[in-house]
């Protein structure tokens, strides 16, 4: 893996250098924002891993610049800050994952092999999905389906842009948790009926067709027709 260190704290950084090094891994290391920022978008990175705290730019300045420009190169932070608010301001600012200080270097290096082998790594992605009257702003994070604007939660936000990837396509319940909530729970609970009920009203009511439809014992799929 190719990875960009971005992280100014020298005892910490030399550790996770020499463990990147150990495993075989290409790093490239700088030590605040500004110089994390254009070395992010000089090179083609498998995983970025950023620190919030830096010294010019903070790690969200960085991180807004890079996906404002259509970067999509999965970002891992690392952050000192632990409290769930905070974690759900890393996340919905648009990295991939979060990882909170002190870690451990096996389960920060097998998340980096998780990000790459999702192959979002190429410079430039879409930055928006749509369907039949469905359009999602991947940046603002926004809804709208015709002119009806649809304020989403976080893991609504996940699962929309999860169906709007895959239209008229099935995606299990199985897959759902996995990318939605990202680690397994048990396939008996209701989290993920919940949560595309949730979604379905906000999408389908008052709109004379149905797009998000249950298959039982399938899952579920976008659609125009069913």
């Amino acid at each position: 893996m190719k990875i960009l260190l971005i992280e100014d704290d020298a005892h910490i950084a030399r550790f996770l250098v020499n463990g990147f090094h150990q495993e075989g891994c290409s790093i490239t290391h700088t030590v605040n924002g500004v110089d994390g920022l254009h070395a992010a978008l000089s090179e083609s990175y498998d995983v970025i891993v950023l620190d919030l705290m830096l010294p010019l730019k903070d790690g969200f300045q960085v991180l807004a610049q890079l996906r404002g420009e259509g970067h999509a190169t999965p970002v891992l932070i690392l952050s000192a800050k632990h409290s769930v608010e905070e974690r759900v301001q890393g996340l919905q600012s648009g990295a991939d994952d979060y990882l909170v200080k002190p870690f451990a270097f096996p389960e920060l290096f097998a998340r980096c092999q998780s990000l790459s082998r999702r192959g979002k790594h190429s410079l430039i992605q879409p930055l928006e999905l749509t369907y039949q009257d469905l359009f999602l702003d991947l940046l603002k994070h926004s809804l709208k389906r015709g002119d009806t604007t649809i304020q989403l939660n976080q893991r609504e936000f996940i699962l929309m842009k999860l169906m709007l990837e895959r239209p008229e396509t099935v995606i299990s319940k199985t897959a759902i948790l996995e990318q939605v909530w990202g680690h397994q729970f048990d396939p008996q609970t209701n989290v993920v009926d919940v949560l595309v009920c949730r979604l379905r009203s906000k999408v389908d009511k008052g709109f004379e067709r149905p797009l998000i439809h249950t298959l039982r014992g399938v899952g579920y799929v976008l659609k125009s027709q069913y």
